[in-house]
């Protein structure tokens, strides 16, 4: 199913300026297959058409087959390459690449509790993997999609988290796994950036919501969107205190593509919204948008005197020293996400 063209006419007129580079370029793209990863690949093939580039780019996948069969317009854009292989192992493709954007790695909270080293394992030698690669084939600037989970848990009076905060996950707790992980990433970044000249961005990415996101994982936004489209209620596990933001998928993008070209090597950037909601407003939210007359229920009164715990970025550094907003709030950006699942049955 594609984008729908407004969505990548918005990317294309926040990034006009900055594709002249990628004019003849090819680009080499790990996790093409998930949901950043096919907001990259389709608006990579928008501007491409759109700006004439005459790039390429070669996308790695595990399973190049069911890709096609999710994205067949993708998988037949001439310039698009379906590559077979594990991040953690792939034979290198010929040739030289300008740019890497290294995005495998799905944040599954299911595969972080039932195959946590496999999590660590495709997240640390994969980063290696396309690391070695990108210095092996004169890549010039490489764009790791870093996590928010590298802050450990948010301090409950911090309302939003800068990039300087010094936190942590807690190396001990196997739930850890996943910002662990994209600890590691950030540092091979560093080291091989030491070795080589590849240029390393680092988009350290929160919650996000548009088309391509799952609504059966263990994304609130995407399970309330699920239960309005099937009729159901929509089902709070806790007390719903919890505070998030979202930031709409075609902002992700022009924001990604923006760090990959223009941010400073090896100076984190939190990718997100600070505009957050509590899990409570944000089910009501989704209600008014998609179907009002749709129950809310809530499994929990809150404690009283407690604060909510919470997952909100300062996103400063972006807006001030890229340029970078947030263009599509969230009400729109949940009616676009359903509109698109809609659009799949």
């Amino acid at each position: 199913m594609k984008i729908a063209p407004d969505d990548l006419d918005r990317i294309a007129a926040h990034t006009s300026r900055l594709w002249a580079e990628m004019r003849g370029q090819r680009i080499f793209i790990t996790g093409g297959t998930g949901f950043f990863g096919c907001w990259l690949v389709e608006s990579f093939c928008h501007m491409n058409k759109f700006f004439g580039l005459g790039a390429e780019a070669v996308v790695l996948s595990r399973n190049p087959d069911a890709f096609a069969r999710k994205c067949p317009h993708l998988a037949a854009d001439p310039a698009v390459s379906l590559y077979a292989g594990d991040v953690r192992n792939f034979a290198y493709p010929g040739g030289e690449f300008g740019f890497v954007i290294h995005a495998a790695t799905e944040a599954s909270a299911r595969q972080a509790a039932e195959e946590p080293l496999e999590m660590l394992s495709t997240i640390v030698a994969g980063t290696e993997r396309t690391l070695q690669f990108a210095a092996a084939h004169g890549v010039r600037k490489f764009l790791l999609t870093s996590s928010g989970a590298v802050y450990g848990k948010q301090p409950v009076e911090l309302t939003h988290v800068p990039e300087s905060y010094a936190g942590a996950p807690d190396p001990l707790d196997p739930n850890s796994v996943y910002g662990e992980g994209k600890r590691i990433s950030e540092l091979l970044c560093s080291l091989f950036a030491k070795r080589s000249q590849v240029e390393c961005k680092i988009a350290r990415c929160w919650a996000f919501c548009g088309p391509h996101l799952p609504l059966d994982q263990h994304f609130a936004i995407g399970n309330f969107i699920a239960d309005v489209l099937a009729g159901r209620p929509i089902r709070i596990l806790r007390d719903g205190q919890p505070r998030r933001s979202y930031l709409y998928a075609a902002d992700l993008a022009i924001w990604l593509w923006t760090l990959l070209f223009r941010a400073p090597a090896l100076l984190p950037f939190n990718v997100g919204s600070e505009h957050d909601v509590s899990i409570l407003d944000l089910a009501h939210i989704v209600a008014a948008t998609l179907a009002p007359e749709t129950e809310i229920r809530v499994a929990h009164e809150p404690a009283p005197g407690v604060l909510p715990p919470r997952y909100v970025p300062s996103v400063k550094r972006a807006r001030e020293q890229l340029g970078l907003e947030e263009t599509v709030g969230l009400a729109e950006s949940i009616r676009r996400t359903a509109e698109w699942h809609r659009s799949l049955h």
